[in-house]
């Protein structure tokens, strides 16, 4: 179900949920959390595709706020435009589409208020461009959780330069989510015995792949030795890990979409399935936590710079 709401006000919004929650017989009370989206009216329905899918596991009301990517005079009245979505247009809680112009853009978060799920947490979601500091911005200030995805804005080093400048504990990306199957794998992999001592470590990877280059960091920091990386500009994603151990060399290789080649000294390599992780995924993985991650913060303050992240093709620790 989808209700558009013409030139209203929030506490119109409001009225209109509670009542579609009276026919449903059904309560908001059973939210989890609030989810806030900033996003632009191109990428929305992208975005509401992935966290539908992930609140099915994790009820929630969801608040996007889509703007024009076009400029706006921010000093003009404008009315709101709002759009609710029920049922199956809405996972497993409710949507709220709001479509500020004007003079509401100064003030995201008085429009937001109204609308939050009492005492329930807040996250706070930029599918693709996110401010300069996230934990200062109108959205991202309300927001126990707030979740950026550099890899897919407009400028990913740069985005990315500014996660790290401005991070708080409170703030993950999604660029380290991608790689939750890569450590676990490569944590099975160091733990096998014989526990013969780590020489040295080298990946490969596409060029200016944010995912490669902050699983070198984390793996300079939690191994202590020297990390290699070689950076190919026809690759899409991570390609490669090789661990040199005393008694020889342990690998994981990526044979295909969804497998990858597990290889230990003297003995018979094996394929392994690697599921794709869709975006949905990674969300989900993220409203499981809403904790602050130590092993990211661990990362970006002492692993990152473990690494030469500007080599052309090869890299070094």
């Amino acid at each position: 179900m989808k209700f558009k709401l013409e030139n209203c006000t929030t506490a119109q919004i409001t009225d209109k949920i509670n009542a579609l929650h009276e026919q449903r017989g059904e309560s908001a009370n059973g939210r989890v959390f609030t989810m806030l989206i900033r996003t632009t009216r191109d990428e929305l329905e992208n975005a509401l595709t992935a966290v539908n899918l992930a609140s099915r596991e994790h009820p929630c009301r969801i608040i996007a706020i889509a703007t024009c990517a076009c400029r706006q005079d921010e000093d003009t009245d404008a009315p709101l435009t709002a759009e609710i979505r029920f049922g199956a247009d809405a996972g497993a809680g409710e949507v709220i589409i709001l479509y500020p112009a004007g003079g509401l853009l100064r003030h995201l978060d008085t429009l937001v208020i109204p609308l939050l799920v009492p005492d329930v947490p807040i996250m706070a979601w930029w599918p693709t461009e996110a401010p300069e500091d996230p934990s200062n911005d109108q959205i991202g200030r309300m927001a126990r959780s707030r979740i950026t995805d550099a890899l897919r804005s407009s400028d990913p080093v740069r985005t990315f330069e500014n996660v790290r400048a401005h991070w708080n504990p409170e703030d993950t990306d999604l660029s380290w989510t991608r790689l939750t199957i890569w450590r676990s794998q490569l944590a099975a992999l160091i733990g096998q015995p014989p526990h013969s001592p780590i020489k040295s470590v080298a990946l490969r990877g596409a060029e200016g792949y944010l995912p490669l280059e902050l699983l070198a960091s984390w793996l300079a920091w939690s191994l202590k030795v020297p990390v290699t990386v070689h950076r190919d500009p026809d690759a899409s994603n991570v390609t490669g890990v090789y661990v040199e151990r005393e008694n020889g060399t342990a690998s994981l290789v990526r044979t295909g979409t969804d497998t990858l080649q597990v290889q230990e000294p003297g003995r018979a390599p094996q394929i392994v399935p690697v599921p794709h992780r869709t975006l949905a995924d990674c969300l989900s993985e993220e409203m499981r936590r809403l904790d602050p991650d130590s092993i990211y913060a661990a990362v970006l303050q002492k692993g990152w710079d473990l690494i030469d992240h500007d080599g052309e093709g090869d890299g070094g620790h």
